[in-house]
């Protein structure tokens, strides 16, 4: 990116720090707590932290930074994975936690309207008695600002879609100082580009978002859960395609392979055959999820599935699904006094059974340990690869897995990420999948962003 005119950082954090007194933070601790991501990557805190209350202190604080080139980075609840949050040119951190007021529920249009810092766990809370609810669930209690950035998506999008799929609308503070309104609440438009869509996944390097509309969705009157072993993973793959083709219109059906259920066990006091497992979820009427219940259960057995244990009951759903979602801490339990190397790759369905068979055997090849997880019925899957930070040979064979695995993807016409985002960790990826459409990605963000002050040294 080309300078226009001096950095002047220390003077934008003297202007900052009158304007906001208290909420104004330098502290060491806050600082990197801001630049903490879930990731093996290096902390890399911010100069100080902004607490944000509204819109007006974002404008406020883009405004000033733009004055003096100085980056701006948002934060939501900390929870993203390839070190989006890191402030590699030092900077301002806009912790967007306290503008966290849910604004309208519009029940009739199936609409909510929220500032960014309304995490996901607080929004189907508040949205319970309506009989609505928000699908989008990543696992961790994310922000709704933080999922917009990251394009994020989760464990229900094989039926409800990502991120990019339910928000309809945005506001977002612009590089130069400006909030704009990406769209109206109408289900469809065809007037202009769509910008919502342009900043939903740009990870906080074209604008700030500072309000979304949110597509929501009517409470199923009946949720069936359930879950089933199989001799392979081989077969756990062909069973979910086999599914998808067959158009049963599942909810949620996640793999895990026999060393995730392994910890899960021990983890969340499980007692499940430590095999290949699908955990699957059923939404509809009673009579509906009874019979998508009883076509997988005919599915599954064609390609050896055992043990399909399903049932409606509200506590043993719970803990079944949040066992899925303590996964990560489950992995991390089964070699204490490591970290994880946690890989996002997404490849078409009919390819997901040879890459998921090809990544079993990297591993074992290389003597790593690391659970499989998998949104599976998207293509999706992970590896959390468990290294001692402190071993170099450990995590260079870890760093090198994790870049065959892209590589693996990319060559079956998948994706280095499918829900992560590209931060710090994917940069080097993304070229070798998209091309030369970086180039014009990179002219869209130099056209929007002409300072790169917005979380520069993210994805390119």
């Amino acid at each position: 990116m080309a300078e226009t005119k001096e950095r002047d950082t220390t003077l934008a954090l003297d202007i900052l720090h009158q304007r906001f007194g208290d909420r104004f933070l330098t502290g060491k601790s806050i600082r990197e707590q801001h630049g903490h991501t879930t990731t093996y990557l290096e902390n890399q805190p911010p100069d100080a932290v902004v607490m944000a209350e509204s819109a007006d202190d974002v404008i406020w604080v883009v405004q000033v930074c733009a004055e003096h080139r100085c980056p701006v980075i948002a934060f939501g609840a900390g929870s993203s994975l390839e070190g989006q949050l890191n402030a590699p040119a030092g900077g301002v951190c806009i912790d967007m936690s306290s503008m966290d007021k849910i604004l309208k529920v519009d029940q009739d249009d199936l609409t909510v309207t929220v500032q960014p810092g309304v995490k996901r766990i607080a929004l189907n809370e508040h949205l319970r008695d309506t009989g609505l609810f928000f699908p989008i669930d990543p696992g961790a209690d994310a922000s709704i600002g933080g999922m917009a950035s990251t394009r994020a998506s989760g464990t229900n999008a094989v039926r409800y879609g990502t991120m990019k799929d339910n928000v309809l609308s945005l506001k977002a503070v612009m590089a130069d100082g400006r909030e704009i309104t990406t769209a109206s609440r109408a289900k469809k438009t065809s007037a202009g580009y769509d910008l919502t869509r342009l900043m939903v996944g740009a990870e906080g390097t074209l604008g700030v978002i500072t309000e979304l509309t949110l597509k929501l969705h009517g409470l199923p009157e009946s949720i069936v859960g359930g879950v089933c072993n199989f001799p392979d993973i081989e077969s756990v793959c062909r069973a979910t395609i086999q599914t998808i083709q067959y158009g049963v219109p599942i909810a949620r059906i996640e793999m895990l392979d026999q060393v995730q259920v392994r910890a899960c066990n021990a983890y969340s006091k499980l007692s499940l055959p430590e095999k290949p497992t699908l955990f699957v979820e059923f939404h509809g009427s009673e009579a509906s999820t009874k019979e998508q219940s009883e076509i997988f259960n005919d599915i599954i057995q064609e390609f050896g599935g055992s043990d399909f244990q399903w049932t409606a009951n509200t506590e043993d759903r719970t803990k079944l699904w949040q066992a899925r979602h303590d996964a990560y801490w489950a992995a991390r339990a089964l070699k204490p006094g490591t970290e994880a190397i946690v890989t996002d790759a997404c490849v078409p369905i009919s390819q997901l059974a040879l890459c998921v068979e090809e990544t079993r055997k990297d591993l074992e090849r290389h003597n790593l340990l690391a659970p499989i997880v998998g949104h599976v019925g998207d293509g999706n899957f992970h590896t959390a690869v468990l290294v001692d930070m402190a071993n170099a040979a450990e995590l260079n064979a870890a760093k090198a897995f994790a870049e065959r695995l892209s590589q693996r993807a990319i060559s079956m016409g998948g994706t280095c990420t499918g829900e992560h985002g590209i931060g710090q960790g994917k940069k080097s990826y993304l070229r070798q999948e998209l091309g030369d459409t970086v180039d014009f990605m990179g002219m869209i963000k130099s056209s929007l962003d002409p300072q790169n002050i917005m979380n520069p040294e993210k994805i390119f």
